[in-house]
């Protein structure tokens, strides 16, 4: 089995184990020529249907996502390009290095404007009856490395063992019994507090060889999962939880309590200003109970998109108090070493704007609500400074402090009350 990543954002660190990958990303193919055969799996939500071309002829039309076309045979040494349908414009154009006689999948992951092509080679030897083998390939790079579970359905993940750990790339195949079994993903190490992917029931074939993708959901946190048989078909395991977390910012220091489908937020009232860790839920319809100051409060609860981050902002005063939801896009910058930044303002009188290194980074955000992110270059030193409309002195600066942005990180300034009556800015690395 061969395994190559071309990619336009963050480079792939591959892991070598008892896997052999392709060295070359268009240079061209075996100066003897020959043919092999080639397909593509789209595995981008961006794009509902894509097409795979070699030398201008249509090897794959209308792939739709977790969908994987039929083989078609190509000249190694010939020019590969993905398609976005209906228009035609190329995503992805190499000349990779292919070995006549073999099967290949191209397998297109990724966002808008951070698509990558991966060439899988399909020639591993199928293991004995009543085994199978398994290749996990992590391409979300937006959720780091992670740790995958295998295991009988009703095994408790506290006591169970990962069959591969912090995997950032590729597994290698691993040998297994075959049957169907159930897949946690987690972050590493973190199996009590960090489930990223459950798929309750995957079937691996006896003497079968498969490999389970990992893709980036829109919230950049959560995967989702998409099986491949080798030379066979693919089917799509997409999560099915969304990340919440609540915002105490009421005015005087209110207290907040929150829970999502029975989950709460904090163990005991948040006085404001206080922002919760984020806890994993199901997707779809919610139930929230809110209080605040000790009483029930009814706000309308949140129907989840499977795979998001969200942020339940709790603003304004205890007498008046509202709730916003912000959809938060926790997917690391498209610009590998770029940070992405924003804004949430949680003032209930005031519009708050920031800037970062003396450049306007959000304007004017009104009450409640938040800016879109932003994308600026890392620094070890920056100048910040969160100003509102009220007044011509910044509610927030770190002319005495340092504060580093690193590459590829994440942040929010929540521009909140405090509970003294004044105004602040609290700064959140998110990633």
């Amino acid at each position: 089995m061969r395994f190559t990543p071309w990619a336009t954002r963050l480079a792939l660190t591959l892991s070598l184990s008892a896997t052999t990958f392709l060295t070359a990303c268009g240079g061209g193919g075996s100066d003897g020529g020959g043919n092999a055969n080639v397909r593509l799996l789209n595995a981008t939500r961006s794009y509902n249907s894509l097409s795979l071309e070699v030398a201008d002829k249509k090897i794959n039309a209308d792939v739709a996502y977790a969908g994987v076309g039929e083989y078609g045979s190509v000249d190694i040494n010939s020019t590969t390009r993905v398609l976005i349908n209906p228009v035609g414009t190329s995503i992805y154009a190499a000349t990779p290095t292919l070995t006549a006689g073999s099967d290949y999948t191209y397998i297109t992951y990724g966002f808008s404007g951070a698509i990558r092509t991966t060439v899988l080679q399909e020639t591993e030897t199928a293991p004995e009856a009543t085994k199978a083998k398994l290749l996990v390939l992590n391409l979300a790079p937006d959720a780091g490395a992670v740790d995958v579970y295998v295991t009988a359905a009703g095994d408790d993940l506290a006591t169970a063992s990962p069959l591969v750990s912090n995997l950032s790339a590729g597994s290698g195949y691993q040998q297994i019994n075959s049957g169907t079994f159930r897949v946690r993903v987690t972050g590493v190490n973190r199996r009590g507090e960090d489930l990223r992917l459950d798929i309750p029931a995957v079937t691996l074939d006896s003497a079968s060889v498969n490999t389970l993708l990992l893709t980036s959901t829109d919230g950049g946190v959560l995967v989702n999962g998409i099986t491949l048989v080798q030379k066979g078909a693919a089917k799509s395991f997409p999560a099915s939880q969304s990340r919440v977390r609540t915002v105490a910012a009421l005015t005087a220091g209110g207290t907040v309590t929150s829970s999502v489908n029975g989950t709460p937020m904090w163990t005991a009232p948040a006085t404001s200003p206080l922002i919760s860790s984020y806890v994993t839920t199901a997707a779809g319809a919610s139930t929230l109970a809110t209080t605040i100051n000790g009483a029930p409060v009814t706000f309308t609860a949140p129907t989840l998109v499977a795979g998001k981050d969200y942020t339940l902002l709790v603003w304004g005063s205890a007498a008046a108090p509202q709730m916003t939801v912000l959809d938060d896009d926790n997917r690391l910058p498209a610009v590998a070493g770029n940070v992405k930044i924003r804004q949430v303002n949680a003032l209930p009188t005031v519009t708050s704007s920031l800037n970062v290194d003396f450049t306007s980074i959000a304007s004017n955000v009104a009450s409640g609500t938040s800016s879109t992110f932003a994308n600026i270059s890392s620094s070890t030193a920056s100048q910040v400074e969160v100003s509102v409309s009220s007044s011509a002195t910044p509610i927030f600066n770190n002319n005495n402090t340092t504060l580093a942005f690193p590459a590829n990180s994440v942040w929010t300034f929540f521009s909140v009350p405090t509970a003294a009556g004044g105004m602040t800015a609290v700064p959140r690395r998110e990633r």
